[in-house]
Order: structure tokens, then C-alpha cells, then sequence
């Protein structure tokens, strides 16, 4: 599995630091992107926009050191910005009204006042930042379809009792979900990462391909072949 090119964030160089333990950095975007996720999904968004939220919120922190900017400012414009770019349109005044209940559950939504405008009015300038910084580059190849194809096709090719008694798919998804807490989105190809995380579901739940033993190729060469799903 080859990495797309030179981008250094997100790598377990530096996403590790002293005895193997996650660093600061990694930890504060685990957190980010988690709210991104958490956000999204109250916001109604669907899962390629909310993955677009977090490759624009990832790519920007590969550009931007962390300490220049507010993470969680940054993670409202994303989703902001991935509403647009994946045309799930989302409103300002329930970015902020989310995240404000995300952090403080029992507060209310937030009046109209000079509170709320400054908020909307950092996170329309955030986002002509992140525009900028990303060269208006904010259109990203996710995994998600490739991982479809992949489920589908080998739903075929396993045994339809052994399928449905294991939890492959929901696996994959979940892992495929999780890979957005770091920057592997940037570092590898779709059809790449959609592979990867079949390979550990069905690794984690022992389903086996059949005739794999005798195949003269692994069954994941063949999904990682250089083609590309319509």
C-alpha cells in the first residue's frame, strides 16, 4: 500500500510521542474531529459530508500549525464548508446552536445578540481562511463507495450463512467511520483504506475468503487494482 505523497501529518511519526503514546496534537484532533462527528450527525449531514468535514479540518491542521488557530473554530467552518461543497447546504445558526448544546448540554439555544453574530461572523471568516490555506483544493475521493462495491462483491463470494452470522459490514463501516479521527484519509488512496478495513473486519471476526489458499493472488490485490468504481 503505497501513500499518496509527501504529507507528514497524521503519520505514526507524528502521531505518537514519548513510550508510544498518542501526542498532544493527536489527542486534541481525536477530540476535534469526534465533535465533528457528533455535530454532523445531529445536524441531519450524511456520512460523505461529515467525512469531507474532516479531511478539510485535517488537511487545514497539515498546513496550519495547531496552536495558530482555535481546533474547534476551524471544525465549525469544516462542517460549514463540507455543506457546501457536498451540497447538504447547512445554516450557521444551527452550527453554532449544536456545538453551544455539544459543549454545555443544558443550555439553551443562543439569543440573537451580539454573542451569536460574532460567533457566525468568526466562523464565515474561518472559513474564507481555510479556503485560502487549501488553495480551494476542499474536494476529497472518500473510501465510502469503494467500501460499498467491495462489501457487495464479497457478500457474493462468501457463504450467505457464515455472512450473515457475522458482523463484517457493520465492522467495516465502523472502522472505516473511525479512520477520520487522523489524517489517513490524506496519506492513502480510497480504494486503499476501503481494503484495509475489510481486511481487519474480517480478520477480527475470523471469516475467511474462500479459496484464498489457492489463489495465485491475495483476494485484496484484486480490489486494490487501479480501477475505478462508476
Amino acid at each position: 500500500m503505497e501513500a499518496l505523497g509527501p504529507v507528514t501529518c497524521g503519520g505514526v511519526g507524528a502521531a505518537l510521542g514519548a513510550e508510544g503514546r498518542p501526542a498532544p496534537e493527536a489527542r486534541v484532533h481525536f477530540r476535534v474531529t469526534r465533535f465533528i462527528m457528533e455535530a454532523g450527525v445531529k445536524l441531519g449531514m450524511r456520512s460523505i459530508p461529515i467525512a469531507t468535514a474532516c479531511a478539510i479540518y485535517h488537511k487545514f491542521f497539515c498546513e496550519i500549525d495547531l496552536d495558530a488557530y482555535d481546533p474547534y473554530l476551524v471544525a465549525m467552518s469544516s462542517l460549514y464548508l463540507a455543506g457546501k461543497v457536498e451540497e447538504q447546504h447547512l445554516r450557521t445558526r444551527d452550527i453554532i446552536n449544536v456545538s453551544n448544546r455539544y459543549f454545555h448540554p443544558d443550555s439553551e439555544p443562543l439569543e440573537l445578540d451580539s454573542r451569536f453574530w460574532e460567533l457566525r461572523d468568526s466562523i464565515v471568516q474561518c472559513e474564507l481562511l481555510v479556503l485560502r490555506v487549501l488553495r480551494f483544493q476542499v474536494s476529497f475521493q472518500h473510501p465510502h463507495k469503494y467500501l460499498l462495491h467491495y462489501l457487495v462483491s464479497l457478500k457474493n463470494w462468501l457463504n450467505r450463512y457464515s455472512w450473515q452470522r457475522s458482523r463484517v459490514s457493520i465492522a467495516a463501516w465502523a472502522l472505516l467511520r473511525d479512520s477520520y479521527h487522523g489524517a489517513l484519509c490524506l496519506r492513502f488512496q480510497a480504494q486503499h483504506i476501503a481494503v484495509a478495513v475489510l481486511h481487519l473486519a474480517l480478520r477480527a471476526y475470523g471469516v475467511e475468503v474462500p479459496a484464498e489458499a489457492e489463489a495465485e493472488k491475495p483476494w485484496w490485490q484484486i480490489y486494490t487494482m487501479d480501477t475505478e468504481i462508476p
